[in-house]
């Protein structure tokens, strides 16, 4: 494990962006143990650390090579794109763009011409991007970020290529089972959701870390994290929820 997957999953222990709970409930219905809120990186230490973690990510994968715009859906991917920015041109001397998109596009002041959806209007032809974001659930955000762009792009006449999206935390799940009544099933394993959107989109996803590896460390080293709104060391018992629930629902 990379030295700066170990200090990710460290900082997601103190900060309590990762934790452990009874009757947690994803988005889409399904129970899980645990959590990874990002938002809980809400200083600008801490922003800047975020930052330097997919940062070193997209070094260690080239990424930052061959990347012109770092873009991050809004509203916590806004935050990661710029963060990631600062840290390569700080860390690595590498001066990217960084862009987020709007909810709704903007038709007032420098938009009044032509209306657009990213804020700092950063497309250019030929230009490659990375996206930013979180975590990866059902990969929907995404989904709805690279049609939001495809429209941007179409609309300036401008051609782009999207190298990759980058991603704090893999929860490396599958998608959850509906019945015929559009009720989630419980205990039911879906489809891998990055599998499929990588060859729906034919768009690599980079995670900065699993979850399998961000929870090993901590069980293996006795870090403390955040279980039942107490900070301690993960045990047995806890660590055996996590890969049983694995069992049932992971990748």
């Amino acid at each position: 494990m990379e030295e700066y997957k170990k200090q990710f999953a460290r900082t997601l222990a103190e900060t309590g962006a990762l934790f452990f709970d009874d009757n947690l409930v994803l988005k889409d219905g399904r129970p899980t143990p645990y959590f990874v809120n990002m938002a809980m990186f809400r200083t600008g230490k801490l922003a800047i650390k975020l930052g330097s973690f997919y940062a070193e990510m997209m070094i260690s994968t080239g990424l930052a090579d061959r990347t012109d715009i770092i873009l991050g859906p809004s509203y916590k991917g806004s935050s990661i794109a710029l963060a990631t920015a600062i840290a390569l041109w700080q860390d690595y001397g590498k001066d990217l763009l960084f862009d987020y998109d709007r909810k709704e596009a903007k038709t007032h002041g420098e938009a009044s011409r032509k209306k657009s959806v990213l804020v700092n209007r950063t497309l250019f032809d030929g230009c490659k991007i990375f996206v930013v974001d979180d975590v990866a659930t059902s990969m929907a955000t995404k989904v709805d970020l690279l049609d939001r762009l495809k429209e941007e792009a179409a609309g300036l006449g401008v051609e782009y290529e999207v190298v990759g999206i980058g991603i704090g935390v893999d929860r490396e799940q599958t998608t959850a089972v509906y019945d015929e009544q559009g009720r989630v099933m419980l205990n039911e394993k879906g489809q891998n959701a990055i599998s499929d959107f990588e060859a729906k989109a034919s768009v690599k996803v980079f995670p900065v870390a699993g979850i399998r590896e961000v929870v090993q460390f901590l069980y293996d080293e006795g870090i403390p994290v955040m279980v039942k709104d107490r900070k301690r060391p993960l045990d047995e018992e806890a660590k055996a929820v996590f890969d049983n629930y694995l069992k049932i629902y992971g990748t």
